[in-house]
């Protein structure tokens, strides 16, 4: 099973550390940023989603159009749109994309910015109707013509006259950390995409949501994603100096009070129960595993998203990677803190050992002997953890 990569397909060049130097939605940027990835050993880009961002998906076909080969993660909140005028949006991009396109539903971990768009669902509501909003958007691009009358969703004899590019539905990811969410993407998700966690709390997540699959019966295997900021060097002491500025550079700007994010609220308790669970593992310690680091995540407070590092050389960072996917992470978003050169550098020099180390690693195994490894890499990670 191959290891992948995901990027930020960003608009601008601003990151928590710097301010945007560029318009707040560059397309000249966000084209370059995109086939710097493409041209760089990268697989997958993401296009986010905030009520303050430019429009997710009209920057993904933008990209589309300026890229050959980069898969593109379209994320989307359902509360955004009908479930059949979505559908139809997604398979639109995907012929454009010429079948590129996976689509990463969320369904919201700030109260405060569903509000700002209208949505006051409380939570676990917000999960059931993500759920229906899948199974709809799912079975839209079958084809069939069909009718729903549920909690969040009613409409009669809809049917799509646009189907899958070449026959093949977009993919579906999804990502959360709590039970509601566990229990949405047993069901539903192609993809499971969890926060950068230590090893342990990582496995221990997994075990819980196959325990949900297993129960529905579910039979197709699940795909993993996890997400780090990478922060790499030539060297372990100069990978842990660059560490150290991003960190004084980061608490510099929010003593200063300047705007980091206009979504996220530092200082603030969070909501989602993924950001609980990077802060939990801060309290515990700065420093898990090989490479883990915690600092910016508690620096971030309620910031919440992909706020936890792997620090190290080359080959450090790699090794920690692959003390991942032996758990059966196949999908790995990296998001740096100065786009392009750390794009650059993570893609040059970090990405093809990986690759080429799982290659080796995995040859000659069939997808059973491979999921039995991980499960096996689980139960001792667990173990050793109790």
């Amino acid at each position: 099973m191959p290891i992948e990569f995901l990027g930020m397909g960003a608009g601008n060049d601003s990151t928590e550390t710097s301010p945007a130097t560029t318009p707040f939605f560059d397309p000249q940027y966000a084209a370059r940023i995109a086939r710097i990835h493409e041209d760089n050993n990268w697989d997958h880009v993401l296009f986010a989603y905030n009520s303050t961002t430019q429009d997710p998906s009209v920057h993904a076909a933008w990209v589309a159009a300026n890229t050959e080969r980069i898969q593109l993660r379209l994320a989307h909140r359902p509360n955004v749109s009908h479930p059949t005028f979505a559908a139809r949006s997604f398979l639109t991009l995907d012929h454009i994309a010429e079948g590129r396109l996976t689509v990463h539903f969320i369904t919201g971990g700030s109260q405060a910015d569903q509000a700002r768009e209208g949505d006051f669902l409380a939570k676990d509501a917000r999960y059931g109707r993500t759920q229906e909003c899948m199974q709809i958007v799912r079975r839209a691009w079958s084809g069939d013509s069909f009718s729903w009358d549920s909690e969040h969703y009613r409409f009669e004899n809809f049917a799509s006259g646009l189907g899958p590019f070449n026959g093949k539905r977009p993919g579906i990811s999804f990502g959360g950390s709590s039970e509601a969410a566990w229990a949405v993407g047993a069901a539903e998700a192609d993809i499971y995409a969890l926060f950068g966690e230590p090893l342990a709390d990582a496995a221990g997540q997994q075990e819980q949501i196959l325990a949900r699959a297993a129960g529905l019966g579910r039979t197709d295997p699940l795909r993993w994603q996890i997400a780090f900021r990478p922060i790499v060097a030539a060297t372990d002491e100069l990978a842990w100096e660059k560490a150290q500025a991003i960190l004084g550079t980061f608490q510099a700007r929010r003593s200063a009070g300047e705007v980091i994010d206009p979504v996220r609220h530092y200082n603030q308790k969070p909501e989602a129960a993924g950001t609980q669970r990077l802060l939990a593992a801060a309290e515990r310690a700065e420093l898990h595993d090989r490479a883990l680091w915690t600092a910016l995540a508690k620096a971030a407070g309620g910031g919440g998203g992909s706020a936890t590092a792997l620090v190290g050389s080359y080959d450090t960072v790699t090794q920690a990677i692959l003390d991942y996917h032996e758990l059966g992470f196949e999908i790995f978003g990296l998001r740096g803190y100065d786009f392009v050169p750390d794009a650059l550098e993570f893609g040059q020099h970090v990405i093809p050992q990986l690759k080429q180390e799982v290659a080796h690693r995995e040859q000659g195994k069939s997808a059973g002997e491979i999921r039995a490894g991980q499960a096996a890499a689980r139960a001792r990670v667990l173990a050793a953890a109790s």
